[in-house]
């Protein structure tokens, strides 16, 4: 216990915002509240810095580009609102999640090879290929695709070993978290999905 409570004392304040900000974001998102995104921003821009220092170099690329997509997703989701109902849910063919997961296995290997090859990067090619995943997810996010849950699911359960592995065990723990809520997430945006296409 003392061991616990000593690691809880030791976690870094920034972390720990980053973290409250990142449940925020999330709990908002699954019940489809345009202010996730502000959530999402201020979360982001604490996690660039944060995967700097773990040298997680395309996880902290991957922050930028979920910050400017912070922005995209608000834009998106306010310009898609009527005023009697929210930007509604989608569903995308099955093949144009075929050519995108192509794609990322392509990137995921040639990013790999050059971190591997040219950094001193911890877990090059699966920090590609979660990176490579999870901008493909964002974007299914800010289009409001079912989707992206699924991806998401498969994401934060490598996230949780590499981030644990990194010494970020309070952001290892925010992605059990986030494994835990993505079923809510899936839940509910199916419902929604459903009653905007009856």
């Amino acid at each position: 216990m003392g061991d616990l409570l000593g690691q809880l004392l030791g976690w870094s304040p920034l972390e720990v915002a980053a973290v409250v900000a990142a449940i925020l974001y999330l709990l908002l998102a699954i019940r489809e509240n345009i202010w996730c995104w502000l959530f999402a921003g201020i979360s982001t821009a604490i996690y660039v810095y944060l995967f700097v220092v773990a040298r997680l170099y395309m996880e902290s690329a991957l922050n930028v580009f979920y910050f400017v997509m912070a922005v995209y997703g608000f834009t998106v989701w306010y310009r898609g609102r009527t005023p009697d109902r929210e930007l509604p849910v989608t569903v995308w063919p099955g093949r144009a999640h075929g050519v995108a997961i192509g794609a990322i296995l392509l990137a995921s290997l040639v990013s790999g090879y050059l971190l591997d090859t040219q950094t001193d990067a911890a877990f090059p090619y699966i920090d590609s290929l979660t990176t490579w995943s999870a901008i493909w997810a964002t974007f299914l996010v800010a289009r409001k695709v079912l989707e992206n849950w699924w991806y998401w699911l498969v994401i934060d359960i490598a996230s949780v070993f590499i981030y644990w592995s990194r010494d970020l065990q309070l952001t290892s723990l925010l992605f059990v978290v986030y494994v835990i809520m993505i079923p809510f997430g899936l839940i509910l945006w199916t419902r929604s999905y459903r009653e905007a296409s009856a």
